[in-house]
């Protein structure tokens, strides 16, 4: 009798927990439509004041790096916006191999460019810090991606 109560209570627990870790979802879906509805530049202001905190920025810092995250946050928002007009529509398709490839590079130049910007603005320490920041959330975002995928075929 002992034994089977003790199974039921791990049941139950592992049931409970189950079900708390796949509604984190929708909570963070809400998260992302909180930040497209902010403008590009309340968004630049918002990141650029987590990373005077985060990494104890001076004033030019702060008006560079914010200059930086202003841009960033325009063009996020343009494409985001571009994603939207063309699902709406009805034209929004996979894109191709080709077109997959070209985003990816893309997406890298912009990365390698970002981290050259950043290393000449903020001062060694502070570059550190933010590229191990930059690394704790890839690996988040991948985590993540990866647990959509799982759900996602489930």
């Amino acid at each position: 009798m002992k034994k089977f109560i003790c199974i039921a209570i791990a049941l139950v627990t592992l049931q409970v927990t189950a079900q708390h870790k796949r509604n984190e979802g929708p909570n963070m879906r809400e998260r992302g439509q909180r930040m497209s509805q902010l403008t590009p530049d309340e968004a630049a202001t918002l990141q650029t004041k987590k990373m005077t905190l985060m990494l104890d920025l001076n004033e030019s810092q702060q008006a560079e790096i914010h200059k930086i995250n202003l841009e960033n946050a325009t063009k996020r928002k343009e494409m985001m916006e571009a994603r939207k007009a063309k699902k709406e529509a009805g034209t929004a398709e996979k894109p191709s191999k080709e077109a997959r490839l070209k985003m990816m590079n893309a997406m890298l130049d912009h990365k390698i460019a970002m981290k050259a910007k950043m290393k000449t603005i903020l001062n060694e320490k502070q570059y550190t810090k933010w590229e191990t920041a930059q690394a704790k959330m890839e690996g988040k975002r991948k985590g993540k991606m990866g647990e959509w995928k799982k759900r996602r075929h489930n």
